[in-house]
Formats: C-alpha cells, sequence, structure tokens
C-alpha cells in the first residue's frame, strides 16, 4: 500500500476537546489523513465542523449512518480504511457496529462500550468479520510504560506480588456540570457515562494499565463506590482491592474530587525480587527498584532501553515525550497493522502492539464488577469476563 492510511471520523467537531487530540495523534507520523467525518448529531455543525478542517464539503457527513455507506460506495481508491469514533460514552457501539458490518476497521475512544453487553456483541462481530478493532488506552503508548512491561516479561522482577494503581483527579471537585461544561456535563449524565462516572472514565485507565504492563488479568475485586458532591448522579471516587490471576493482590483508586490533582496516574509493581515505579506526569523516568542494590532510574530514549521503548521513541533523550505522542503510538500501530494486512503479511509483535477489543470487554466487565461490588457494600466480586 503505496499511500497515506485514510480515516473518517465519528465526532469531535466544535467545541469537543477529544477529537482534536486524536486528529493530532493521527497526523504525527505522517501516516494517515483524515478524509472525512460526521462530526456532530448535529447536521449543520458537522459540516461546520468539516469546514474548519478543510475537507471537502460533500465529505462532511450529517450523521454516521449517511458517512459509512456513502464511503462504502466510493471507489477503493477514495473511500476511508477505517473509522475513528470519539463520541461520548452512548455512542461508542452504535457506529462501531455498522463500520464493522460494513467492513471498515474501527478505532474507538475508550470505553469500548456503553455496558458489557454491547462490548460483548462487538467482540463477536470483530471476530466474525476479522476486521480490526482497536480503543485508545493511550497510556499504554508511553515508551517507558513498554519498558516496563518487558522488564516483567523478563522475568527479572520475579513473581508479581502486589500492584499499585492510582488516578486522581481534582476537576470534578465541585458540580462544574451545573456551569454548562459540556466534558462535565456528559461525563457526570448516566444516560450518556454509563452506569460508572469516575470509574468509566479514568478508573479504567488504571486498570487497563495495571493489566498491560503486568500481563496479569483481574479476577475478583472489592469496591467501595462514593458520590461526594451533592445531586451528582454518578460516583466521584472510588477505592479497589483486586486480586489476581496468579495470586497476585492490588489496590486501586481513582477519584475526580481529589482537590489540587491534575491527571495524576501512576503504576507501582512489586515482585520477589524487584519492583518499578511509573508516574504519568512525569512520564520519561521509570524507577526500577531492588532489594540487593540501589535503585535504577531508565530515561526515554536512552540505548539501554529495548526495541518496544525504542520504537515508542521520538525524540533525543532529554527532550520530553508525552501524551499526544503516546495517543500517536497507538494510532500509527493500528495504521501499520492495517498496511501490513493490505500487503498480505502478518503485522510484528510492535506494530500488533494497540489496545483491541478483549480489553474493552474487559473494561466493561470491570465497570460492571465494581458498580456491583459498590452496590453490595464492598463485597468481593468476579469480573465477568
Amino acid at each position: 500500500m503505496n499511500r497515506k492510511i485514510r480515516y473518517g471520523m465519528v465526532g469531535g467537531g466544535r467545541g469537543a476537546f477529544i477529537g482534536a487530540v486524536h486528529r493530532i495523534a493521527a497526523a504525527l507520523d505522517g501516516q494517515i489523513e483524515l478524509v472525512c467525518g460526521a462530526f456532530s448529531a448535529d447536521p449543520e455543525k458537522s459540516k461546520q465542523s468539516g469546514a474548519d478542517l478543510f475537507l471537502p464539503p460533500q465529505r462532511c457527513y450529517g450523521s454516521y449512518e449517511e458517512m459509512i455507506r456513502t464511503e462504502k460506495g466510493l471507489p477503493a481508491d477514495q473511500r476511508m480504511d477505517f473509522v475513528a469514533i470519539v463520541t461520548p460514552n452512548h455512542m461508542h457501539f452504535p457506529p462501531a457496529k455498522l463500520a464493522l458490518e460494513n467492513g471498515f476497521h474501527v478505532l474507538s475512544d475508550k470505553p469500548a462500550t456503553f455496558n458489557l453487553s454491547e462490548a460483548r456483541e462487538l467482540g463477536a462481530l470483530v471476530q466474525q468479520t476479522g476486521l480490526l478493532y482497536g480503543l485508545t488506552h493511550n497510556y499504554t503508548g508511553y515508551p517507558l510504560v513498554k519498558e516496563a512491561r518487558d522488564l516483567v516479561r523478563s522475568g527479572r522482577l520475579g513473581k508479581i506480588r502486589k500492584i499499585v494503581a492510582e488516578y486522581p483527579q481534582g476537576w470534578l471537585s465541585t458540580r462544574l456540570e451545573e456551569s454548562g461544561q459540556k466534558q462535565a456535563a456528559w461525563r457526570t449524565d448516566p444516560a450518556r457515562s454509563g452506569a460508572a462516572g469516575c470509574v468509566g472514565d479514568i478508573g479504567t485507565h488504571a486498570e487497563n494499565l495495571a493489566e498491560y504492563v503486568t500481563g496479569l488479568k483481574i479476577s475478583e475485586l472489592a469496591a467501595d463506590l462514593t458520590t461526594f458532591v451533592d445531586g451528582r448522579l454518578l460516583d466521584d471516587d472510588a477505592n479497589l482491592l483486586l486480586r489476581f490471576e496468579g495470586g497476585a493482590k492490588g489496590v486501586l483508586h481513582c477519584s475526580q474530587i481529589s482537590v489540587g490533582e491534575e491527571n495524576n496516574l501512576s503504576l507501582r509493581v512489586y515482585g520477589e525480587k524487584g519492583g518499578l515505579e511509573w508516574h504519568q506526569r512525569e512520564p520519561n523516568t521509570l524507577l526500577v527498584k531492588w532489594h540487593d542494590q540501589p535503585a535504577q532510574i531508565y530515561r526515554t530514549a536512552s540505548a539501554y532501553l529495548g526495541a518496544n521503548a525504542a520504537t515508542a521513541t521520538r525524540t533525543p533523550a532529554g527532550h520530553p515525550e508525552g501524551y499526544l505522542e503516546a495517543f500517536a503510538n497507538i494510532y500509527r500501530s493500528f495504521a501499520a497493522t492495517i498496511r501490513a494486512r493490505s500487503e498480505g503479511r502478518e503485522p510484528t509483535e510492535i506494530e500488533n502492539d494497540f489496545p483491541k477489543i478483549q480489553d474493552g470487554i474487559r473494561g466493561m466487565a470491570f465497570i460492571e464488577a465494581v458498580v456491583a461490588s459498590g452496590k453490595a457494600n464492598a463485597a468481593w466480586t468476579k469480573l465477568s469476563v
């Protein structure tokens, strides 16, 4: 395939936050181009948003249904290759389903769907069609997160015993949704966010990061959910105990009422021989700890890192890489896998390193288990994957 990978976007129009992030990430490596979009449920706003991006008027669609069906009818050398979905949670499943049914790959913002039932249906459809489905758990795209995963895989830390994942924010410490702030409004609305608020929005990132780095799956959990802000309909704070397959134990807390905190995602993993520590606010540093020697500081772009971390690195040592580059790594891997398929070859392990529908199903099972446990006074609850 001697051309850029083409995509269409659902959502992400004027006033949206995450759509612009996706577009920057997709464009960063020069491998992908935006060719069409249905940027809003309001057809006029969708067309205006497309015009802002200098897209041809005929490819700025009034709905995702129109986009998918029209694009399917275009010649192969013009139509989009995949659909990027950047809508609120309740609108992840319908366009993903329609895109797969019409022969298009899908890359969706997380969580995969509105509920577990939809995620399972989507998983069956991905298997049936053989098409690609990717999920932007973007924190897995950081170079030193990949290095941390490789350290665990190598066995140097020994058998994993304890995992601590944290994601505190403070931006919803007041009832911001009442001010008309768009991002707060849909995230605190059960009709658009789903059964969980804080847990669905950022708790799933902590869950996915813990499982990605360690390779261990959460088997059951005990969750204490709280809604601190009066009048809010969904949780804004959660404290969890975790049990992993293989015997490891864990702690996960996520919060959107932790005043003064930004996106303070962190992960600590402890094995029999050593441990590691990574913080999203200082993503270019990985601390590796040993019981019989001094702690080591790993830095992005250093020659001693492995191939996965090196491939995910774009700038020389000392030049900060962060959120947008990690997002871009998901897009680059997804596009590389599409390209490999078009060339009739199997993608490499590095090309194929992006979150998939199985991660989405696990994320929805995690949310469902957390909500069930919270309603049962933090009773131990198994994940129904």
